[in-house]
């Protein structure tokens, strides 16, 4: 029970209501009700099946409202904003084995060929040891698969759509997608160069590469120009970017800022109203109150409904915890980030780690890194990750503690403006902080580039 309340609290709102569903088809005592019902007064009955005591008051007070749907918004008198929509559309690997049916394989090939897609990975990358697969798909179907079966298959996948598909890494990914353009001497020349000369072209040694097969910058330039129009990751386009995401999702909270005032309230439009089966509560008392010349199956019986009036119960008071936690930790990030959702602009983050939000809401700080783990807040400036408000903290030239990710998006904008033919070395990039009040140590910049994605200056640098 326990790790299913902590995988209930892990839940994003469409995953809730997806666990909700299935509780109420496997199990019967558990119900939704369309309208509030009037109030039940408890009972208790005493039951001896299992010489332990059985409360039917405890099942029965279930009718009433459950608490997660009275809560009023802390910050807010009304509902707000209508959901962001949640588009679904054809995954990946469906895509690709909507290929793999469409070609001739035995059944034994169409095996290896599922369970190779299955190891893909989002970007299109196949970077698992082949060996390894075929000991795993041993370990699981029980029939050993020599290596060469599964580079036989391997070959038919790499023929798919998208091109550069289950690449081992870039080099051969880059050379697969040539490998299906129309033969030009420009082509072969690309070809010849990631086949033999990938190491100094990533590292632009261009010098090298030109003295080695006697070509001229001109020959280099149009070769980049080349690789530019391929794609280094193939599954890219199901791979969505950090705001194609946002639009399909459906937030958790919601919070919107009006004339200084923040108003918040949390998605619990789809999350249906629950409550014990009358039925099954009313077959519970009516087996414990004729307890006298019971027969095995009816104790049988009696021990069955109190089982499922059981998990009902908890299953309840488990929707009710979850919603309560979220509130709580989402009320305690407003608080700490109360200036970024009024004003919207990046500088407002304040320094906030896991720490800060538990001791605020007085819970454990796994509990609140569940809690902020796949769950999304809708904004006046956006749909963004609660992740999102987390930052480590970092002393400015006035002694403010200002929020790592401020740092980042002033790095970031540096090595945008800078001059693509004599790039920011990461001390210059040093002096360039230093210059706007931010004391940050050399190593600490080449950290912050990395978690950018932001190559070094010499690989940023254009011909």
């Amino acid at each position: 029970m326990q790790i299913q309340q902590i995988k209930m609290l892990e839940y994003a709102s469409l995953e809730l209501e997806d666990r909700i569903d299935q509780e109420l088809e496997e199990n019967p005592a558990l119900e939704e009700i369309e309208e509030f019902p009037a109030q039940e007064d408890e009972q208790e009955v005493e039951n001896d099946l299992t010489e332990q005591e059985l409360t039917i008051g405890d099942y029965l007070t279930e009718d009433d409202i459950p608490d997660y749907r009275l809560q009023e918004n802390n910050f807010s008198k009304d509902p707000l904003n209508e959901d962001v929509p949640y588009s679904e559309v054809e995954s990946f690997q469906e895509y690709l084995l909507a290929q793999l049916y469409l070609r001739n394989l035995s059944e034994y090939e169409m095996k290896i060929g599922k369970y190779l897609i299955g190891t893909i990975e989002g970007d299109g990358y196949l970077r698992r040891d082949l060996l390894a697969i075929a000991d795993d798909y041993a370990f699981q179907y029980g029939v050993d698969v020599p290596l060469k079966d599964v580079q036989k298959v391997l070959s038919v996948i790499k023929d798919f759509d998208p091109p550069g598909l289950a690449a081992r890494n870039l080099q051969e990914c880059l050379l697969l997608q040539l490998a299906k353009k129309k033969k030009t001497s420009l082509l072969q020349l690309t070809s010849n160069i990631l086949e033999n000369f990938f190491e100094e072209f990533s590292k632009k040694h261009y010098e090298k590469i030109e003295k080695s097969l006697g070509i001229t910058s001109q020959d280099i330039r149009d070769v980049i120009k080349e690789i530019t129009l391929l794609n280094p990751k193939p599954g890219s386009s199901w791979e969505s970017s950090l705001e194609t995401k946002m639009s399909q999702v459906i937030p958790d909270f919601t919070i919107e800022a009006s004339n200084g005032e923040l108003f918040f309230s949390m998605n619990e439009r789809n999350i249906p109203q629950l409550r014990v089966n009358r039925e099954y509560s009313d077959m519970f008392e009516d087996y414990a109150k004729n307890k006298s010349n019971q027969s095995f199956e009816k104790k049988e019986a009696l021990f069955f409904v109190k089982q499922k009036l059981d998990a009902a119960k908890w299953f309840i008071d488990s929707v009710k915890q979850r919603q309560n936690t979220l509130r709580s930790t989402m009320l305690a990030i407003i608080e700490i980030q109360k200036d970024f959702f009024l004003y919207g602009e990046e500088p407002n983050l304040k320094p906030m780690i896991l720490k800060d939000v538990a001791e605020l809401s007085n819970y454990d700080i796994s509990t609140v890194s569940r809690v902020s783990n796949s769950k999304y807040v809708q904004t006046n400036y956006g749909v963004y990750p609660l992740k999102y408000f987390f930052s480590e903290s970092l002393t400015n030239g006035a002694g403010e503690e200002v929020s790592t990710r401020e740092v980042k998006a002033i790095l970031k904008a540096c090595i945008e403006r800078e001059d693509k033919k004599k790039p920011l070395t990461d001390d210059a990039l040093v002096g360039e902080l230093k210059k706007q009040g931010y004391e940050v140590a050399r190593r600490t910049i080449a950290k912050y580039r990395e978690q950018l994605n932001l190559p070094v200056a010499r690989l940023r640098k254009e011909l």
